[in-house]
């Protein structure tokens, strides 16, 4: 498996910006897809963005376009979540995970290697 590990969660007052970050490291992620999902509680965990490894084709929720962005660094072995204008619904554990499956990347049975997760926390 990949190991994975986020990073950049805190506490933003609302309209605030955050970056998480997603370190990868145990193989090479050529031909993986990273999401990020995120989980609040009582919620399901939901899909909020994923990246290509390969060519850096992002994807994003409906309920993020616009504000939220994701890329990857190379160098760094390093997927970027930035997130901007943050709103309270926005509260949540963020989880990155990968895959080198090319479909069912909105869910989150297509996954098996998974980060510990980051807490981001939105005051209004």
């Amino acid at each position: 498996q990949v190991q994975l590990v986020e990073s950049g969660g805190g506490v933003v007052t609302a309209g605030g910006s955050l970056r998480l970050s997603c370190a990868a490291s145990g193989r090479t992620l050529r031909n993986y897809y990273i999401p990020w999902f995120r989980q609040a509680p009582g919620k399901a965990r939901e899909f909020v963005a994923a990246v290509n490894w390969n060519y850096g084709s992002t994807y994003l929720a409906d309920s993020v376009k616009g504000r939220f962005t994701i890329a990857r660094d190379n160098a760094k072995n390093t997927v970027y979540l930035s997130m901007n204008s943050l709103k309270p619904e926005d509260m949540a554990v963020y989880y990155c995970a990968a895959t080198s499956r090319n479909y069912g990347l909105r869910d989150q049975n297509t996954y098996d290697s998974w980060g510990q997760g980051t807490q981001v926390t939105v005051s209004s």
